[in-house]
């Protein structure tokens, strides 16, 4: 009895809203990883997306993202988060039938721009769970939806290797889109749960998304003249990590392919020991974060992505599978660290515009960044990307050691 209520009172945050999110998260989750394993070699062989089809389509859906993101984050604020979650999950549910059906890769291509022009919504997904969580548990909070998002992320993988190896490459991947929209959906219908967190607000209307634009972009850039100067350092040393990591990753699978002599069979594999890192370390590095501070996980994070791209590099199947693991620590460490520190730095009612901002220049930077690696691993030699990545970390480290630094409250000053 002394341990479940230990538990209860360590997970009593998880109410309201927040649990809604979760609930939705899982639901999502157990669908999104399905189709990543095989996505590179989907495009290039069943598709025909050959040369620099995956950076054009990585490139196409970060501008998407990118485009919505300073109206996502200004509406959040003004006229609230529920309708933006609950409207832009159906619709991101409805893009996938593009990719289960697409007969080449330009259907994916616009699959891909109609449900980042969704993602408008997630500055107010984001704001709305800073609205949701105590100070005190802003880490742990965090760190459960890395945990959840590991946790049913992690048959992903599985299903997608099981049905390859009994389908096929293209019916496989067909297969695992009908059900990403089906699960999609359901989340969709499960989000109508949640309720307002801005209490004024004005009723939402089209228009608003031609009118609001100007407005959105000059608050979102007016509201770093009032956030701490570390926040903006943070968005840097955020910006660099997120360019070197879409590098690598839109071509990681063709790398390992053509490269490391891994056979896309087994390519799959890899995911699994990520996902079940994340999954044990997920809560002990909320924890942390929230007993020790956050500057110290920012750095070790960084250091784990970096040497996880140096045994990438030269691996093999094992060597890449302990490659993964180190990325998988690394975001957790960078990821939950940022979020909790990026709370602590900003007011609430500046958290949509901050997020929105963010969100449209790391956008910006991960669609370049994928044009950029898929271009260069055709047209120079496949390790440029990841040489890239490693000489980013550099700069990076810089900024996080002497620029960066903690609130002295966990109250957003």
């Amino acid at each position: 009895m002394g341990l479940f209520q230990s538990l209860k009172e360590q997970f009593s945050f998880i109410t309201g809203n927040y649990r809604i999110l979760v609930i939705s998260w899982m639901i999502m989750d157990l669908a999104s990883e399905m189709p990543n394993p095989n996505f590179q070699y989907y495009v290039e062989e069943v598709l025909n997306g050959k040369g620099i089809a995956l950076g054009i389509i990585g490139m196409a859906g970060f501008l998407g993202m990118a485009a919505v993101a300073f109206p996502g984050g200004y509406l959040a604020d003004k006229y609230g988060r529920r309708w933006l979650i609950t409207t832009m999950t159906f619709g991101m549910a409805s893009s996938y039938l593009l990719f289960a059906f697409a007969p080449t890769w330009h259907f994916v291509l616009i699959g891909t721009i109609v449900n980042a022009l969704c993602l408008i919504y997630q500055p107010a997904l984001f704001a709305m769970v800073q609205d949701s969580l105590p100070p005190e548990r802003r880490g742990m909070g965090s760190s459960i939806i890395q945990l959840i998002h590991s946790t049913f992320n992690t048959p992903g993988p599985l299903i997608a290797g099981y049905l390859l190896l009994h389908f096929g490459l293209e019916w496989s991947m067909r297969i695992i889109y009908m059900l990403v929209t089906a699960l999609f959906l359901t989340a969709a219908v499960w989000r109508l749960r949640l309720k307002e967190t801005v209490v004024s607000t004005e009723p939402i209307r089209f228009r608003y998304f031609i009118s609001a634009y100007p407005k959105a972009i000059k608050e979102s850039f007016g509201v770093w003249k009032v956030v701490p100067r570390s926040m903006l350092w943070l968005l840097f040393s955020q910006i660099l990590i997120m360019f070197g990591m879409a590098l690598m990753n839109v071509i990681n699978a063709l790398y390992a392919r053509d490269v490391l002599q891994i056979p896309k069979e087994q390519w799959w594999l890899v995911f699994v020991p990520l996902l079940v890192t994340n999954i044990i370390a997920s809560i002990p590095i909320g924890k942390a974060v929230d007993k020790f501070g956050r500057k110290t996980p920012l750095i070790l994070g960084l250091l784990c992505f970096s040497t996880g791209t140096l045994i990438f590099l030269q691996g093999n199947l094992f060597m890449v599978m302990i490659a993964m693991i180190l990325f998988g620590i690394g975001g957790l460490l960078f990821m939950t660290a940022m979020m909790a520190l990026s709370t602590d730095l900003v007011a609430a009612e500046s958290r949509g515009k901050v997020n929105g901002f963010t969100n449209f220049t790391g956008y910006i930077v991960m669609g370049v960044g994928m044009f950029l690696g898929n271009y260069f691993y055709v047209n120079f030699f496949p390790q440029l990307p990841f040489l890239i990545t490693l000489a980013l970390a550099v700069p990076t480290l810089l900024i996080l050691l002497f620029f960066v630094h903690e609130s002295p409250s966990k109250e957003a000053v």
